[in-house]
């Protein structure tokens, strides 16, 4: 029988705990809002009696007439009930935002909250992006087969939708007839991979709606290095573009690093590749992708 009367006792002090904290919420809201008590008894059909009652924690308020008080001071009930102070909670503070906002702003806030979620529009695909000699191609094959991650890059996807080599769609189509192929395939890999590690050229970046779909649907990383690495290793692949056959191709370089370098820190972070050995810079970048919880 104590045992019974203590937590009898125990359960009263709760609620004894609950309908103050209830009540003073109540009264700070309407206080807040600059609403006297006989207006909200006509708002939310609750006598002054009974707000009186409530406000000084001795009401035994019903979850009805909570309700009707809540909606008639526009404050959620929930806010009214919880342990979590709202005036302190960054969380209630941000949730009272959204649900004031306008719908348009409130569909940005869900789209930005979305892109990183689980299984949101970036689910598990990470992207790597930066210039040539970057080491895009050679640290996402690695990195996939490490993850067992598919390992795709964007060119080849390029290729077969386009039915032709890279170099030839350029020749035939130009820049434009290529940056609508780039589209397109990129929009086949967002299709077609929920997990995926890509790699894309270093020209994406500077086409706005492609890009920023690409950053809306992939974990970007962008690998970064000294334009001296850049040239030293595209030279050791045997290709040059686009500098070949110019003197002064360490300069053109440069100036597209220099030109690029704010659209390529829109990535969701950063991996420098320069002076480190490639298995240094494999266990790094895997690093970097298992902080940032880019595969959950």
């Amino acid at each position: 029988m104590a045992v019974e009367l203590q937590g009898q006792g125990a359960a009263d002090d709760a609620v004894a705990t609950l309908m103050t904290r209830v009540g003073g919420r109540v009264r700070q809201v309407r206080e807040q809002r600059g609403i006297s008590r006989r207006v909200l008894s006509e708002t939310s059909g609750v006598s002054p009696r009974y707000l009186a009652q409530l406000e000084s924690g001795a009401g035994n308020i019903s979850i009805g007439l909570l309700y009707r008080v809540a909606e008639a001071l526009d404050f959620r009930i929930d806010w009214l009930l919880g342990e979590e102070d709202p005036w302190t909670s960054e969380a209630l503070q941000m949730a009272e935002m959204y649900r004031q906002a306008e719908s348009s702003v409130q569909g940005q806030v869900r789209a930005l909250l979305l892109d990183g979620a689980p299984g949101g529009r970036r689910a598990h695909r990470i992207c790597l992006v930066g210039l040539r000699g970057a080491g895009k191609s050679t640290l996402g094959r690695l990195a996939g087969a490490a993850l067992d991650l598919p390992f795709v890059e964007l060119n080849h996807e390029i290729s077969e939708v386009g039915g032709m080599p890279v170099a030839e769609i350029m020749a035939l189509y130009g820049q434009e007839g290529f940056r609508k192929l780039e589209a397109d395939a990129l929009d086949r890999v967002i299709a077609t991979h929920e997990q995926v590690i890509l790699a894309v050229g270093g020209g994406i970046v500077a086409e706005p709606a492609t890009y920023n779909r690409l950053l809306s649907h992939f974990h970007t990383i962008w690998l970064k290095a000294a334009p001296e690495e850049h040239m030293a290793r595209v030279r050791a692949q045997g290709d040059e573009r686009p500098m070949a056959g110019q003197p002064e191709a360490m300069g053109q370089l440069k100036s597209i690093l220099q030109a690029r370098e704010a659209l390529y820190e829109r990535a969701h972070a950063q991996l420098n590749t320069s002076a480190a050995s490639l298995d240094d810079t494999l266990e790094r970048l895997l690093a970097l992708i298992a902080k940032e919880k880019f595969l959950g």
